[in-house]
């Protein structure tokens, strides 16, 4: 049996979920027959610690922000996920959560028992953090759409359809080739993330149009229009907008110089740098580590 309520028992996934980033699902339905529990959260910048789930969960990213990060290895993920994106949380495993904006993401809780004689179990014993998943990208964009389509006994049967269909295509072994394995040439949205992680790793780094449209496998002018497209800037304002980003960070959590901060950042020269770093937070350097410091 399916439900649109929002009902969560206390130590389920969802409970756990809901007192960690102080809110509840938008939008829940579940089945235990088939051993399931489909929900979608929105929420707001911030960052959240998610106490250890009794059950492993599949997020897929739908939309919002696209520089979301886990907590790995002591700090924050280097890699960023975007919508398209998928995450699997083992069962037992404690996370942390960095949200750039509001985010839009479904999860979907699956028993243990199903597990058991999956053949990709072995993927949920632990963590993997923004994935390219497109089969489930769309049969998650697939169910909302169906959810808030008026309701008839025929939608709720296709809803049930459309999750034990993502459920299958998870425990089948969601995205089981590794992203880094994805032909370039198939996917652009993979492609894009993977421009973006490759500036966010090194900021410093030149980062020309050529370089990059050629990593995308698209013209410079087709990847320009892409670019903007998936992010809201140009590939140069995504680029300084990373180094100013870092050098904020930097500014705050070191001692030093500005001189250094500019080289190791990839600008030409310390004017330059601080010519851009007023623009970007409205003072200089120098004005904007004391402020941090106070």
């Amino acid at each position: 049996m399916h439900t649109d309520a929002p009902y969560h028992p206390a130590g389920t996934n969802e409970a756990i979920i809901s007192d960690a980033i102080g809110r509840g699902p938008d939008m829940q339905l579940g089945s235990k027959t088939d051993g399931w529990q489909l929900s979608r959260w929105r929420q707001f910048i911030g960052s959240y610690d998610v106490p250890a789930l009794p059950e492993p969960l599949y997020t897929m990213h739908i939309a919002g922000q696209q520089h979301n990060r886990t907590w790995l290895n002591g700090g924050w993920s280097e890699s960023v996920s975007m919508p398209g994106c998928a995450t699997i949380v083992p069962a037992g495993q404690q996370t942390g959560w960095l949200i750039d904006g509001e985010l839009d993401v479904v999860t979907l809780s699956v028993s243990s028992d199903q597990l058991r004689n999956a053949p990709a179990a072995d993927q949920f014993r632990q963590m993997r953090f923004a994935f390219f998943d497109p089969l489930g990208a769309a049969l998650t964009r697939q169910v909302l759409s169906e959810l808030y389509a008026p309701p008839s006994s025929e939608r709720e049967v296709y809803i049930g359809a459309l999750v034990n269909a993502l459920k299958a295509h998870i425990l089948r072994g969601a995205n089981s080739v590794s992203a880094s394995e994805i032909p370039t040439s198939a996917f652009s949205a993979y492609r894009i993330h993977h421009v973006m992680n490759t500036i966010l790793r090194n900021p410093e780094a030149q980062h020309s149009l050529e370089e990059m449209s050629a990593v995308a496998g698209l013209t410079p002018s087709h990847f320009c229009r892409v670019f903007r497209k998936a992010t809201g800037l140009s590939p140069h304002q995504y680029v300084m907008k990373t180094r100013l980003d870092k050098a904020q960070q930097m500014l705050h959590q070191t001692d030093l110089s500005i001189a250094f901060i500019a080289e190791s950042l990839g600008f030409t020269s310390q004017s330059h740098f601080t010519r851009a770093f007023r623009q970007f937070s409205g003072v200089a350097p120098s004005d904007f580590r004391k402020r941090v410091r106070i």
